[in-house]
């Protein structure tokens, strides 16, 4: 047993990440009369559950084998998976505001305080150490897509120049590490396999961009349209990539495949709400119905290997 504790994964939170959009979209759903509303109280019951299980485990493995994390959040790659743990209470919060906004404002506030010095260490570890461009992937776009978290229940429970703050350093990170990830895969050679899942990665900051920026202008503009143009124009990408994605050895890092697949679908579901373009209601139901598909898919792969003890071992 402790030797499973002992290799638990940091990844981990990136269940909670998928999971969670999955909850958002039923909130989105139940609010306008789609589905029930018991599917997302259903659902939220159950995300809370399991991110207290997961969150346990990883204190519990920080506890009792701080050396294996301290190994972990040195490690070049591991260490912008962290900012996944403070992203899955910013998640909780969103995901609680319509039940409760005091419960939404706890979870919040030590979301932000976690992200932001998780956030601030990553980009520090990237500028005070020598990198070479192998070690880049999509998962350094984690700090920037938890930034851009930030604003969606933000505006809510502090004042208004915070979410600004958050939002546009996130966004900007966003520009700048696209720009890192093209020069990665154009002119140094594939990713490892393990890390092929991560490419949608790059859908999840132009759709939490377009969630955060209706949030603090609620303007149904040309900027919001641009970012949710390019969330489109990245899962049509993606999808025309597909034999990349196909026979893949399964590792955590599948879970990569669902938070940004979630967030679109929230994403074009709010556009519907704004537009009432009936367009946007079609997409929404379709990625909903991909996001389901995945999750379900990745959800038992991940179960069937946890089963074997393939999970929670030690990793390169």
């Amino acid at each position: 047993m402790w030797n499973k504790i002992k290799y638990f994964p940091i990844s981990a939170f990136t269940v909670i990440m998928g999971l969670s959009g999955a909850t958002l979209i039923l909130s989105k759903f139940g609010s306008n009369g789609w589905l029930p509303s018991w599917c997302y109280s259903t659902a939220l019951w159950t995300l809370s559950g399991l991110a207290i299980f997961i969150a346990a485990l990883y204190l519990l493995k920080t506890l009792r084998f701080m050396d294996e994390v301290r190994r972990e959040f040195l490690h070049p790659i591991k260490i912008n998976f962290f900012p996944s743990i403070s992203i899955s209470l910013l998640l909780l919060s969103i995901a609680w505001e319509p039940v409760s906004t005091s419960v939404s404002q706890y979870l919040w506030w030590p979301g932000v305080v976690l992200h932001t010095l998780f956030m601030l260490k990553a980009i520090g570890y990237w500028i005070t150490h020598s990198y070479e461009i192998k070690h880049f992937n999509p998962a350094w776009f984690i700090p920037a897509v938890g930034n851009v978290l930030v604003p969606i229940s933000g505006v809510e429970h502090a004042p208004e120049l915070l979410s600004y703050f958050y939002f546009s350093s996130g966004m900007f990170f966003w520009i700048i590490l696209f720009g890192l990830f093209m020069n990665r895969v154009i002119f140094h050679g594939q990713l490892p396999e393990k890390f092929i899942p991560t490419f949608f990665i790059i859908i999840a900051p132009p759709a939490v961009g377009f969630l955060a920026y209706m949030r603090l202008f609620g303007s149904w503009d040309g900027g919001a349209m641009f970012l949710l143009m390019m969330a489109l124009f990245f899962f049509v990408l993606l999808v025309s990539m597909y034999r990349s994605f196909t026979r893949l050895k399964f590792f955590m890092s599948w879970w990569a495949f669902t938070f940004p697949l979630t967030a679109l679908t929230v994403a074009t579901t709010l556009a519907f709400e704004v537009s009432g373009e009936a367009a946007f209601k079609y997409m929404a139901w379709f990625f909903a119905g991909v996001s389901a598909v995945v999750i379900a898919v990745v959800a038992w792969h991940t179960l069937r290997h946890l089963f074997r003890g393939e999970i929670c071992v030690m990793e390169e």
